[in-house]
């Protein structure tokens, strides 16, 4: 059974839906496909144990801090090919990015019967259900420049400079 709670943040209301295990997503409100998958109306809002896990960390990384807590566990939905993206992209660091070019590389080392490209890993980026915990705002384009957020280039700037203060 799924439930989802809105956490107020500093860049905007977030929603997070999460079952009794894992996250399943994390959105700005409005943002680009924003729940897509869900049917909102059909899922309580209460904040269960999972959700709770997924606003402590929040609010510890909208205070500025290097997170202490763990990460929640997360299980988005997604194509296996948008898993393999999503789950280089949680081995990023925090404070530091990465190109899509170097994730189709490192995509074309672990899987090299099946060639991608940067644009290909674009679009699996962009379709990150769950934002901040995954963190697809730590990926930028191969002259180091902001490309692409679901939830707003400004956003994804803020993210990358709170992590950047607090690294």
């Amino acid at each position: 059974m799924l439930s989802k709670s809105y956490q107020t943040s500093p860049l905007g209301d977030l929603l997070i839906i999460a079952d009794k295990q894992a996250i399943k997503g994390l959105w700005f409100v409005g943002q680009k496909y924003y729940a897509k998958g869900y049917n909102l109306e059909e899922i309580p809002e209460q904040v269960t144990p999972i959700i709770q896990l997924a606003i402590n960390y929040l609010t510890e990384y909208f205070n500025g801090d290097l997170p202490k807590l763990a990460l929640p566990p997360v299980k988005p939905e997604a194509t296996p090919y948008q898993l393999r993206v999503l789950h280089l992209l949680q081995q990023i660091p925090y404070g530091q990015t990465i190109t899509y070019q170097q994730i189709a590389d490192q995509l074309n080392q672990d899987f090299p019967y099946k060639t991608t490209s940067a644009r290909a890993v674009g679009g699996a980026v962009g379709h990150n259900p769950i934002s901040i915990l995954i963190p697809c705002h730590r990926v930028i384009g191969s002259q180091q420049q902001l490309t692409g957020y679901a939830g707003g280039l400004d956003r994804k700037q803020a993210l990358l400079t709170l992590e950047r203060k607090s690294h």
